[in-house]
């Protein structure tokens, strides 16, 4: 029972990336989805949050109209689109799983990616 990322790497500012997040051995439509990141020296702080029943998905605020979640039961995958990075934005970014709903930014989720690298600079 694992979660899988990739899709970091080094972009310039105004760039996009895309993440991805793949679980194996449960099936992550049934689960409540978050996206977390950890810049250097800082606390690690929740990027959006996604619903398992309606999808309904919330951003923080720093990344609004800017980073877009969505999952693929498919492929049993969640992604995180963010475009016009900013250099603020460089952290290892996570995702987290959990059959509860409702628990947004806590750090309780069952399952947690090993995290991605995204860096943005000139």
């Amino acid at each position: 029972v694992q979660l899988v990322e990739s899709g970091g790497g080094l972009v310039h500012p105004g760039g996009s990336l895309r993440l991805s997040c793949v679980a194996s051995g449960f099936t992550l439509e049934h689960y409540a989805i978050a996206w977390f990141r950890q810049a250097p020296g800082k606390e690690r702080e929740g990027v959006s949050y996604m619903k398992s029943r309606d999808g309904f998905t919330y951003y923080a605020d720093s990344v609004k109209g800017r980073f877009t979640a969505s999952r693929d039961s498919a492929q049993n995958a969640v992604y995180l689109e963010m475009n016009s990075l900013k250099p603020e934005d460089t952290a290892v970014y996570y995702c987290a799983a959990d059959l509860r709903d409702g628990l947004v930014f806590l750090s309780e989720y069952d399952y947690w990616g090993q995290g991605a690298q995204v860096t943005v600079s000139s």
